[in-house]
This record gives structure tokens, sequence and C-alpha cells, in this order.
């Protein structure tokens, strides 16, 4: 009796589409736990080599935190590829007015730097308040375990 390997192709794979609150939650860690469920990782059907992962909507990404001086000391480095076109904003400037920006870089910077990480960074929705316009999916509430910081 023989067990066969089972390789996820297109034609198998079931995609869900969950909703996150990212309220109260590190940048990092909310951007790292949404790469595993764009990858797939969260399913027993992952392959490495294939899109399995599952569509996800991220509301309230203006109610993310920054731990430590992140605020004041990390910077958003843009260039307009003109000779002394670098521009540059610090990241408390940055999250009040483009923290759905902010949130898919991150995510983006946890995802593969592939055409295969370009795929799956197309399944995931930023939107600064609660509000979504994806309803008919009907999306699945998911809660991260993410660890409280504590201002001491």
């Amino acid at each position: 009796m023989s067990t066969k390997t089972f390789m996820a192709n297109e034609a198998n794979i079931e995609r869900q589409w969950y909703i996150i609150d990212a309220t109260n939650m590190p940048l990092g860690r909310l951007a790292s736990q949404v790469a595993v469920i764009l990858k797939g990782k969260h399913k027993p059907t992952y392959t490495p080599n294939v899109d399995c992962g599952d569509f996800v909507i991220i509301t309230n990404t203006d109610k993310v935190i920054l731990t430590g001086k992140k605020l004041d000391q990390k910077i958003k480095f843009s260039h307009s590829q003109y000779m002394g076109g670098g521009k540059y904003k610090v990241y408390r400037k940055y999250m009040a007015e483009k923290s759905d920006d902010a949130v898919y870089e991150a995510v983006q910077g946890m995802l593969p730097k592939t055409r295969l990480g370009r795929a799956m960074l197309k399944k995931v929705r930023c939107y600064k308040d609660g509000v979504h316009k994806h309803e008919a999916q009907k999306p699945q509430k998911l809660e991260l375990v993410v660890k409280s910081y504590n201002k001491q």
C-alpha cells in the first residue's frame, strides 16, 4: 500500500476570505501573520511553489501601533527617479496620512520577491477604518494571537 504525497495546483485550491481588525496590533507582527495566511502556510495542503493562500482584508490600519521609538526614528524613503529626487518622511507623519499603505508595504516586505510573491500580494486589501466593500465575499472574522505591549 503506497500513499501519494499531495501537491496543490490551481484546480484543487479552495480560497477563503478573512477579515482582520488591526486595532492595537504591532505593525510587524500583524504583517508577518498576514503573510503566512497569504502564502497558505496555515493549511495542511501548503505547497511552496503554488499560490495556495487565502484573501485577507485588514481594517482599522490607522490604529496599528509601532513599539518603542519607531514612530519618530523609522523613515519612509521614496525616490522620484530624478537627480536629487529622494524624499524622506517620518513614520509618525506617514502613518497619519497613509496608514493603509504602510501596512500594505509591511506585508509586501514579508512575502517572497518573486512573481509568486506578487501574485500573493494581490490578495490583500487594507482599509484605514472599519468600512470595506467586500461583504459579498462573506469574509470570516479572524483573531490573530499577538502579544500585547504595555508601555511602562
